[in-house]
């Protein structure tokens, strides 16, 4: 399903966004329920979903097409636009350096010419990255993409975000740009990318976390995934975000501590409930058990070696004990009646 098909799609389920506040300087006759907003949009969204969907179709076009139509470009030339490079985990970084090591590079990357002697890399940053620091190569194999300057950086954005790997930082890192670059609200990237209402949910809910927590996350973005990031916005907003810092930094520094343990490291400690007091029933200086009241519970703690004996026994006097009770409560309450 192409994004224009998904914005269709959901077009029906917009009446649920809250109404924007009308400004004092409003040209009369603007829509103000939200159907009504979403069509006076819609062209807009319509155009930029058209611009989108051909700038990613393109970008997928070349990249598929293989070295046939690329050539060497020299990487010092490459321009990386920071914040647009997509940070791999350890294994995905290592797998894709012994790949490039080995073998020729299937994919070229895709760059747009400045016009001055340098490249801006559109997709592969990762790729660039390893053949000059870590194969200190001179050249790799690209094929230049010509296209508006907001349209490519359009497609770069939503390329990531749309990545099945992507962790679910990333995912909230690439959505900030998303709004800072091209001025989209929420609503409108919800329905240009298809991406559901409870993911993106759970893809902000890293925005409640405290600032140096996320500068932790950029670090190693696998870490921690989105339904734990919304337990952790909530223990910071219930005053805890000294300890969330320290959690999600000991799970960042620690691949043995789970996003459970870091959960727990950052909640609050449950308080201690104290031992019930237990009563010692003594037959002369001879103790026969210990009688304990806990959480409804009677627990009845005979001593000596023959004690499960003695339980057996007693068991039985006391079922017969309240049996009796019983009896004298409910005749007790025929004579009341």
């Amino acid at each position: 399903m192409s994004i224009r098909d998904r914005l269709a799609a959901k077009s029906s389920a917009v009446g649920a966004a809250p109404r924007p506040q009308r400004p004092d300087n409003e040209v009369p006759g603007r829509p103000k329920t939200a159907p009504g907003q979403l069509m006076a949009s819609l062209p807009i969204l319509a155009d930029k979903d058209k611009e989108l969907q051909q700038a990613l179709d393109r970008i997928k076009e070349l990249e598929s097409a293989g070295t046939s139509g690329a050539q060497e470009v020299e990487i010092a030339t490459l321009v990386e636009i920071p914040g647009r490079r997509r940070i791999l985990s350890e294994q995905e970084f290592v797998e894709l350096r012994d790949n490039l090591a080995s073998n020729p590079l299937t994919h070229p990357i895709v760059y747009r010419p400045l016009g001055d002697g340098r490249n801006e890399i559109v997709s592969g940053n990762n790729r660039v990255a390893i053949y000059r620091d870590q194969l200190h190569r001179a050249k790799i194999w690209g094929v230049p993409f010509t296209g508006e300057p907001a349209q490519i950086e359009l497609a770069a954005l939503f390329s990531n975000l749309l990545a099945p790997s992507l962790p679910d930082f990333e995912k909230y890192r690439q959505f900030l740009r998303i709004q800072e670059h091209q001025g989209l609200s929420q609503a409108e990237i919800i329905r240009l990318s298809g991406l559901a209402q409870s993911h993106v949910a759970r893809i902000l809910s890293f925005d409640n976390l405290p600032a140096e927590a996320k500068d932790l996350l950029a670090t190693n973005p696998h870490r921690l995934g989105g339904t734990a990031a919304a337990k952790f916005a909530a223990l910071t907003q219930q005053g805890r975000g000294a300890e969330v810092t320290n959690a999600i930094k000991a799970l960042i520094e620690s691949t043995e501590i789970t996003q459970e343990r870091a959960l727990e490291l950052a909640a609050p400690a449950k308080p201690k409930t104290a031992a019930p007091a237990a009563e010692a029933i003594m037959v002369g200086k001879r103790k026969l058990c210990d009688v304990s009241v806990r959480s409804g519970v009677i627990g009845v703690r005979f001593a000596g070696k023959d004690g499960g004996e003695k339980a057996a026994q007693w068991s039985e006097k006391i079922s017969a004990f309240i049996r009796s009770e019983l009896e004298k409560e409910q005749g007790s309450s025929n004579l009341d009646e």
